[in-house]
Order: C-alpha cells, then sequence, then structure tokens
C-alpha cells in the first residue's frame, strides 16, 4: 500500500486519474466501475470554488454528498463488526466503543494510511495553507471514499475495507472507552476538584467548512483541542487535559 507525502502541489478535480486513481484504488482493494465516483469522493468544494471562480460554491461536485452517504455506511459496517466481535456487550458498551472507532483522529489517520492526501483536489489556496493536513478534511474525505465504494460495488468492498483498514484500531480496544470528557470529570471529582470548564478559543475557516478549537482548563494545566464542530474539539481537549494530569 503505497503512501504519498500530503504536501503536494493542487490537484483538480478534472486532474484526478491515471497513476493516483490507481493507486487509491489499489489501497483500496477495489476497481471501481463507476471512477466518477472516486473522483467525486476526493473533490474538497474549494476545489469547485477556484475552478469556476471566487464566487461561492454551492457543494455540488464536492465529496459532501458522499461523506453524508458513507458516514452512514460507516455506522452500519461498524456496528455489524461490533456486535459480532463483542457478544456479550450491551448498547451502552457498544456505543463507546462505535464513537472512537469513527472518531475524527481515527478516520484521518486511516485516511492518510491509505494514501488519500495526495489525491485529494483541493484549491490552490487551500493547498498552501495545509488543507490535506487538517484532520476535519481527512475524515470526510474517508467517509466519502466508503460512501463512493458503496454506491459502486454494494456494501460488500465498504465492509472489506473497513474491515481491514480498522482491524489495529479494533485490536486496540481490549476494553470499552471511555467518553474523555466523562473520563476528565470523574478524575477531577475522585480528587476534590472543580468540574472541567470548556471554553471556544478560535473558529477559524470559511462558514462552510469551520474549525472550532476549544480549551479546558484545571488549575495551572489547559487542555487544547482542535476539530470540526465543537463536541469533538471539546472531546480532544479533555484527552489533551487527560495526559497531562495523568503524566
Amino acid at each position: 500500500m503505497a503512501v504519498r507525502d500530503p504536501l503536494v502541489a493542487p490537484v483538480q478535480a478534472d486532474q484526478l486519474s491515471g497513476q493516483l486513481i490507481t493507486e487509491v484504488q489499489a489501497a483500496l482493494g477495489h476497481e471501481f466501475a463507476r471512477p466518477t465516483l472516486l473522483r467525486e469522493a476526493l473533490t474538497h468544494r474549494s476545489a469547485l470554488t477556484q475552478k469556476r471562480g471566487r464566487g461561492k460554491s454551492s457543494g455540488a461536485g464536492s465529496n459532501e454528498r458522499l461523506e453524508f452517504v458513507g458516514d452512514r455506511v460507516l455506522g452500519l459496517v461498524m456496528a455489524e463488526w461490533l456486535a459480532e466481535r463483542f457478544p456479550g456487550e450491551q448498547e451502552g458498551q457498544l456505543a463507546l466503543r462505535l464513537a472512537q472507532l469513527v472518531s475524527q483522529p481515527v478516520l484521518a489517520d486511516i485516511a492518510e494510511a491509505l494514501g488519500l492526501p495526495a489525491a485529494l483536489a483541493v484549491g490552490a489556496g487551500e493547498s498552501r495553507a495545509g488543507v490535506r493536513t487538517r484532520a476535519t478534511v481527512l475524515s470526510d474525505a474517508m467517509e466519502a471514499t466508503i460512501g463512493a465504494l458503496y454506491l459502486d460495488g454494494g456494501l460488500d468492498p465498504a465492509r472489506d475495507l473497513v474491515r481491514r483498514a480498522w482491524e489495529p484500531a479494533m485490536t486496540a480496544q481490549a476494553a470499552p472507552p471511555k467518553d474523555p470528557k466523562t473520563e476528565l470529570q470523574e478524575w477531577l471529582q475522585g480528587r476534590g476538584r472543580k468540574p472541567p470548564a470548556y471554553a471556544e478559543a478560535a473558529r477559524t475557516g470559511p462558514p462552510h467548512d469551520p474549525v472550532f478549537t476549544v480549551t479546558v482548563t484545571d488549575g495551572e494545566r489547559t487542555g487544547t483541542g482542535t476539530a470540526g464542530n465543537k463536541r469533538a474539539a471539546e472531546r480532544l481537549a479533555a484527552e489533551n487535559l487527560l495526559e497531562q494530569l495523568k503524566s
């Protein structure tokens, strides 16, 4: 499985062909009957805005619709796998496992391992800003790619990819994970400290693709998290603060 450098020159949507498409298909383990689906899955909204001019893009032709499909397919395939793998666990434990396995950081890591960043079509400005390394963009592309697999070949190729690509993350879950915000609150309460307080430190990016930075503080220590929505940023901030407190 080839992993390409994500910091490459911007790729236009109509240039997603040839070697890049061949490499991505090989990494996914599926040859597309409709390669246009894969091209769409790897097209960020900014590539369309640049191609059509400076006007605001509706998002049509970008990977947003496929991301919507892929999110649901991933949830179904992962729920099926978890129920099969952990027959003795109840809904609450399975839900915690599911939330961790489909979280933004895990999705972004798998997208990188599959070589998606190099094939992602983005606008020139976004490329210079390092959008290909942004977890929210990579996780969206990963979900869109799963959606493209499903629409092209049905559930089997999507299931095959998920079970292969997510196997290390699944194996690493010896016990059901705790929600980091819950774990942080319990850790602080167990030591007689005040409950954690979260604050939005920054909001950047365009309205259609915002990036939130959230902080959570305990005494002199501050945890920071950045993600495409506030809830995910809060979880990352809680994880960051827990790492500091436990060390």
